[in-house]
């Protein structure tokens, strides 16, 4: 049975932290999941342990960092859910993780676009802008100073 051999008794049902669980189990396993093609589709899976033993999972979690400000986030975007591949993160730390994020190497250094925008220190939808719409160059985009909007002066 994919959603557990027996039910354990944890009072933590509806609990961020079981939600979070749950929300593996089903995007790993419930076809009927709009995000399942993205994790359970290409053979992601959760760790037996942790799929049959929330009470395990729990236990990882509070040794390893959880607090509700955070999100599960897996080291390997195309590993499984498991002690060895999971970490607690900030959405935006969890941002630059994604394996649809482009990576942008200059001037020795690779950085997603949003860690780019903030090392340069614009806004990371105006660096898109320029890579994408624009068509500037990686290096254009990077280097050109952002142009300073005068104050609309009423006569």
């Amino acid at each position: 049975m994919v959603w557990g051999e027996h039910r354990e008794k944890h009072g933590m049902t509806g609990t961020r932290i079981h939600n979070i669980w749950r929300g593996i189990k089903m995007r790993c396993y419930n076809l009927n999941v709009k995000s399942y093609e993205h994790y359970g589709g290409r053979g992601i899976k959760m760790s037996e342990e942790w799929r049959t033993s929330f009470l395990s999972f729990y236990k990882w979690a509070m040794e390893n960092g959880y607090n509700d400000e955070l999100t599960i986030d897996r080291i390997n975007v195309n590993g499984d859910y498991c002690s060895e591949n999971c970490r607690w993160q900030t959405w935006k730390q969890q941002e630059n993780n994604r394996s649809n994020n482009d990576m942008i190497t200059f001037d020795g250094k690779t950085m997603t676009q949003a860690q780019w925008a903030e090392y340069i220190g614009i806004d990371k939808r105006l660096l898109n802008a320029r890579l994408v719409r624009c068509g500037w160059t990686v290096e254009k985009a990077l280097t050109t100073p952002v142009r300073k909007h005068r104050p609309y002066r009423y006569v």
